[in-house]
């Protein structure tokens, strides 16, 4: 199992370029190896053929969303290694969480990010997935 200091091999599924190296130079910054698809439906081609424990994906995309891909990766019947979810978005209303959480998301961070937020939570992910 990973221990919270391995380097897990993340997958990044984001329409902006932008937030897109801002994640990948955070990331790899600690040790990280990454992988970036520029939507959801990509994103889930990839699943298909590569097994990630983290998947950090934005919400609002174009073909496939975050939520979706979300729903995507709960609903695979598989034997593989639980993959840990993280949902960048703008959106931040109560009920917009909710959603997040009821697609199978197991964490939600809020864009602009900060970058010790998101390898906390990134750190919290190991921790959870080492179990």
């Amino acid at each position: 199992m990973d221990s919270p200091n391995d380097s897990l091999k993340i997958l990044i599924a984001d329409d902006d370029p932008l937030s897109s190296m801002i994640l990948r130079r955070s990331l790899e910054a600690v040790g990280h190896e990454i992988v970036i698809m520029e939507d959801g439906e990509a994103a889930w081609e990839r699943l298909q053929t590569e097994h990630f424990r983290l998947v950090i994906t934005d919400w609002m995309m174009p073909e496939v969303s975050g939520i979706e891909l979300c729903r995507r990766i709960r609903a695979r019947l598989s034997s593989l290694p639980y993959t840990y979810i993280i949902l960048l978005t703008a959106r931040s209303e109560h009920d917009d969480k909710v959603e997040c959480y009821d697609a199978g998301a197991d964490d939600f961070l809020a864009k602009p990010f900060a970058r010790g937020e998101l390898l906390a939570r990134v750190a919290a992910a190991q921790r959870i997935l080492a179990n």
